[in-house]
Formats: C-alpha cells, sequence, structure tokens
C-alpha cells in the first residue's frame, strides 16, 4: 500500500502544480524573476542581467528527477555514494552535450536541447553502469543492476523533462503552431485548451512573430504525457518489473518526441522531412530495445521506504541545493535578453 500511496501523492501534487502553471506562466510576468545591475552608464542606469524563471523550472525539474533517482535505486538498496557518482557522471556528459548538439543542430550558442542530452545519456548509461561495476564496484562495495539502474534513470528523466516544460511555457520557447495552421483533424482538439502567449521577450513573440495568437499548448501536452508515462514507470518499478519500465518509459516518450516535433513551430534545424531531434528518438527506440534484450533482467523488491529514507540524509540534501543553484546558474542567466535599471529614493519615506 506505501508504494501505491506515494504514486497518489505524486500525482495530486503533479496535478496541482500544472493546473496552475498552464494558466499563469504563458504571462508576461511569468519570464523574469529578477534582474541584477551590471554595468553603470553615462545616464546614471544600469545594464541589468536577467534571471529567469526558465532557470528556475530547469533547476527544478533536474533536481527532482535526480531525487526520484534516488528514491528508485534507494529503494532496490543502491548506496547514497554509489547514487551520486553515477549523477555526477551523467551529467557530467550530458550538460556538455545538450549545449554542443543544438549548437550543431539548430546554429544556436546560446541555447540547450533536452532531446541531445537525452541521446548521450542513453548511448552512455549502460556502460557507464557497467564501468561502475567494474572499476568502483569493489572500492565502493556494490554493483548496480543494470535493468532495474537505468529504469530508475529512464523514470527520473521522464519526471525531469515533464516538469521541465514548464520552464518552457515560462520563456515561451519549444512552442506550438497556431490553430489555425493545423489540420482540421487536430485543430478541434486544441480549439478550448491552447496557449496564447505576451510578452515581446518571450520566443514564440520574437522568433516566432506570434504573440497574442492561439497556439497548440505542446509544452503543456509533453508535460502532462511525460508525468503519467513516469508515474506509471514509478508503479512499474516498485512492483518489480524493471525492463517493462524501462522498455515503456523509452519507448511512450521518443514516440511522443517524434510525433510532437509535428506540432512545434520553432526553428529545429534546416530539416525539410524530419529534424535530427526525431531521428535521434527513433535511434533511442531502437537502443533501448536492443539495450532490454541484451542486458538481463534481475530479481529484486523494492523497498519504498528505504529510497525514501535516503532523502533525509544531510549529504543527499546537500547535494540536491547545489545541484538546484548550478543548474539555475547555468540556465537561468538569461543570454538573449537584456533590461536597463535605474534606482532612486522616495523623499516622502525619508
Amino acid at each position: 500500500m506505501t508504494n501505491e500511496l506515494f504514486v497518489i501523492l505524486l500525482t495530486f501534487t503533479f496535478a496541482v502544480l500544472y493546473r496552475w502553471a498552464f494558466r499563469v506562466l504563458p504571462r508576461e510576468q511569468w519570464q523574469i524573476i529578477a534582474a541584477v545591475p551590471k554595468v553603470k552608464t553615462e545616464k546614471g542606469e544600469w545594464h541589468g542581467l536577467n534571471l529567469t524563471f526558465y532557470g528556475f523550472f530547469q533547476a527544478t525539474s533536474n533536481t527532482i528527477a535526480v531525487m526520484i533517482a534516488f528514491v528508485l535505486l534507494g529503494s532496490i538498496g543502491v548506496t547514497i555514494k554509489t547514487v551520486l557518482v553515477l549523477t555526477v557522471v551523467l551529467f557530467a556528459l550530458c550538460w556538455p552535450a545538450s549545449k554542443l548538439i543544438a549548437r550543431a543542430v539548430e546554429g544556436k550558442k546560446h541555447t540547450f536541447t533536452i532531446g541531445g542530452a537525452l541521446f548521450v545519456g542513453v548511448l552512455t548509461a549502460p556502460w557507464i553502469i557497467e564501468g561502475l561495476n567494474r572499476t568502483l564496484g569493489e572500492v565502493l562495495g556494490e554493483r548496480i543492476l543494470v535493468i532495474p539502474g537505468l529504469a530508475a534513470l529512464a523514470i527520473a528523466y521522464t519526471f525531469g523533462e515533464g516538469l521541465g516544460r514548464l520552464a518552457c511555457i515560462s520563456f515561451g520557447c519549444c512552442y506550438g503552431k497556431r490553430l489555425d495552421r493545423l489540420p482540421n483533424s487536430v485543430r478541434w482538439i486544441f480549439a478550448k485548451l491552447n496557449f496564447t502567449f505576451s510578452g515581446a521577450t518571450k520566443k514564440v513573440s520574437y522568433e516566432g512573430h506570434l504573440e497574442g495568437v492561439r497556439v497548440a499548448p505542446i509544452q503543456a501536452v509533453t508535460a502532462v504525457l511525460l508525468t503519467a508515462t513516469g508515474l506509471f514507470g514509478t508503479y512499474l518499478f516498485l512492483k518489480g518489473y524493471f525492463g517493462t519500465a524501462l522498455v515503456m518509459t523509452i519507448v511512450v516518450t521518443q514516440i511522443w518526441r517524434f510525433l510532437s516535433e509535428t506540432l512545434r513551430a520553432d526553428v529545429r534545424g534546416n530539416a525539410s522531412v524530419i529534424s535530427a531531434y526525431q531521428v535521434m528518438a527513433l535511434l533511442m527506440i531502437a537502443y533501448g530495445l536492443f539495450i532490454a534484450f541484451v542486458f538481463s533482467g534481475a530479481p529484486a523488491s523494492p523497498q519504498i521506504n528505504a529510497g525514501l529514507a535516503l532523502m533525509w540524509d544531510p549529504v543527499v540534501l546537500v547535494f540536491c541545493e547545489a545541484l538546484w543553484l548550478a543548474v539555475f546558474l547555468i540556465t537561468g542567466r538569461s543570454m538573449v535578453t537584456g533590461s536597463v535599471l535605474s534606482f532612486f529614493v522616495h523623499r516622502d519615506r525619508i
């Protein structure tokens, strides 16, 4: 019953969050959290560095994904030190890859791609786990079961990307096509459920010229679908169906990534038929099925209480806080928007 209660509580939390976020984040005031003065001009004003809700939600989604990984891996007996090593190695590979692949595909220096980061993560994760088992296994005193370990990581990613789409809504990126440009077979679905973005500094406005236009809420659909997939994957994992959880999360998320690209209006490279990200999605499905076939499953009885207990450890808490801050500082400093600040004294309050 504890397993079911954990999934139910997660479901309720995400439902409340998404109901709020889908209503308010397309608004102009939900893009910039703060502006930090940097350089003073001759006029006495300051050029500011904008800190964004994009960074806030990216940091939060990454941190929650890591927390989910800690809980699921901890539930099958993986220790804190092993999860830490695995997490650090994956982040060290995937974060640079997210920027390099975005530059190669989209030709942009100041952007990231979750699809590219995932592609690198899926390719390398099985071999990272095997490498850790062969090299640090003796030092750490344990081995990570490959299929359960991959399933936990896949589920954590699914939650992370689902929640991370709130960052896209707040910044107006990854935006959908305008409703009047969609086929009739699809348009009716979004007749009442759509986004209308406001704010000239949102990407949907300055790149897509779609401010005030009803567009397909592709970020919201992705958030709901991936979160639901993560919840179902978590349930399967806690019931011991590791292979099923792994294959299901990879197949569902990547099929949707392929399909969702057809509903997006933002620039996705120079592909005329399918984008590089769609190709990556298809390759990840095939590769995920290959990994599930090559690495045999192993019996284990997840204990959710053991996983949740890890979250009270001071090392885990400090690590998650440091991770949040690091991701926020990387993704939250806007490179494509600026600000001009001025300060004054309220004379009547002196």
